[in-house]
């Protein structure tokens, strides 16, 4: 990568870019601790009910897919950090999938590796404009591929949840 003009305008368009992925991070983990909690709330309130008669069904089906839920919404927030391998070959830094200002990724990476690899970034603002940009991008994959990908299936599951269990009723109800 080159830049030919370093300057603050690019400063300010990848701070803001990051600041937007830390925002985005935010909002996803705000909303599955929400959708944990309701979940949790609505089994709690269930599980006391189940075995009333007409009832069984509905309530373990709305139980079922609010743990289902539960499990999507706890698999989006919890940390996708690689664990560190002394033993194994260093990392890349240059490969793109590694993010040398990502604590996940230059923990891979012994003091003195780290520490040469950020002074060669450091001295060549293209290859520190580089950086910046492989965080923005290695961070907008892992919003995209890991966080908002199982938000989206733990609301899936909680509405299909709501419905299955509203017409596993309505069934109920109308089969004696």
């Amino acid at each position: 990568m080159k830049i030919n003009q370093p300057g603050a305008h690019l400063d300010q368009m990848l701070r803001q870019s990051r600041a937007h992925h830390v925002q985005l991070s935010a909002m996803a983990d705000t909303k599955a601790n929400m959708l944990m909690t309701l979940s949790a709330v609505v089994v709690t309130l269930t599980v006391p009910h189940v075995f009333k008669p007409g009832f069984t069904w509905p309530f373990a089906v709305l139980i079922a897919f609010c743990l289902v839920t539960v499990t999507f919404a706890a698999y989006a927030v919890m940390p996708k950090n690689p664990p560190a391998q002394k033993n194994g070959p260093p990392p890349d830094v240059n490969d793109i999938g590694f993010n040398l200002l990502f604590f996940g990724d230059f923990i891979r990476l012994d003091y003195a590796q780290y520490e040469a690899a950020m002074e060669s970034m450091m001295n060549d603002p293209s290859r520190a404009y580089e950086a910046q940009v492989r965080e923005l991008y290695v961070l907008g994959n892992f919003l995209s591929r890991k966080k908002y990908r199982f938000l989206r299936l733990a609301y899936m599951s909680f509405l299909i949840g709501l419905f299955a269990s509203f017409l596993t009723m309505i069934v109920t109800v109308m089969i004696p």
